[in-house]
């Protein structure tokens, strides 16, 4: 696995020690060469510029919102231009959603699926996957 896609809300959007420990897990994976993207359903425009200052702030490689990339998950055109943003095939990447859909339609594409309701429970499967190593 080289590419790492994290849905905002519901996942990325929540208390501010999940936040953090977001942050630190998407460094950890950067640092090991994992490409790392948001892929989120939402419309765009002003009301996203908290998304958006994810990638300009470094958190992640490339934000990608379905208003502005014309498809929603579990759309497969939405996977693909997440893969596609991260230069790498549907097959290499993981998909993190609290939508038990969206984690079906990624399985259904060739994507993994890791199904988040806590951090705690997320973070054992994405880091046996990236073989990363910290506290989280």
């Amino acid at each position: 696995m080289r590419g790492l896609i994290v849905d905002y809300a519901g996942v990325l959007d929540g208390a501010d020690e999940d936040q953090r420990r977001w942050r630190n897990l998407l460094a950890a994976a950067r640092k090991n060469g994992v490409a790392t993207a948001v892929l989120s359903n939402d419309p765009g425009g002003l009301a996203a510029a908290p998304i958006r200052e994810l990638e300009t702030q470094g958190v992640v490689d490339k934000v990608l919102l379905s208003g502005e990339i014309g498809a929603e998950k579990p759309e497969t055109e939405a996977f693909q231009a997440a893969a596609d943003a991260l230069d790498l095939p549907l097959r290499d990447c993981v998909l993190v959603d609290d939508s038990i859909l969206n984690v079906r339609g990624a399985v259904e594409n060739g994507l993994v699926g890791v199904y988040y309701q806590q951090f705690d429970r997320a973070v054992v499967e994405i880091v046996g996957l990236f073989g990363l190593e910290g506290e989280f």
